[in-house]
């Protein structure tokens, strides 16, 4: 099992490649337009997802047809956020973009989680998660405030 400051640093280096990627994506945005930026952003990762698989020989890539049909909208979830990230960075700064895109990951989790959606351990959201929720939209109004 791995150590819970191996996963957390894994986790921080996760999130330090969100709040890089949303700058860097506004940039190509502003000075290309949405749709050539979302496929610059996904054509790179494509293509550094590509390098890998080519020396494992492919990899496990024949079992995607064993996967349930909705995973395979997670590319246009990809251009959700992203098509997100750059329009609200001009507008609210990079903090206030990215305080609400990781609000919103937390809503939707606890609400995976409270019905246990998509293979989500159940927990309940109870009062003390319903006052984390709200403090994190208190937190996003006084960020872009």
């Amino acid at each position: 099992m791995d150590s819970i400051l191996f996963i957390l640093l894994i986790g921080l280096a996760g999130g330090i490649a969100v709040g890089l990627q949303g700058p860097l994506a506004s940039i190509i945005t502003q000075r290309m337009g949405m749709m050539e930026s979302a496929f610059i952003v996904h054509f790179g990762g494509a293509v550094a997802a590509l390098l890998p698989l080519i020396f494992m020989g492919g990899g496990k890539l024949g079992l995607w047809r064993s996967l349930p049909w909705y995973t395979l909208f997670t590319g246009v979830l990809g251009l959700v956020v992203l098509s997100a990230v750059s329009y609200a960075i001009p507008r609210i700064g990079v903090a206030g973009a990215i305080t609400s895109i990781v609000t919103g990951q937390l809503l939707i989790s606890a609400l995976l989680d409270h019905f246990g959606w998509l293979g989500a351990a159940v927990r309940p959201l109870d009062s003390t998660r319903i006052l984390g929720l709200a403090g994190l939209f208190l937190g996003v109004w006084l960020t872009v405030k």
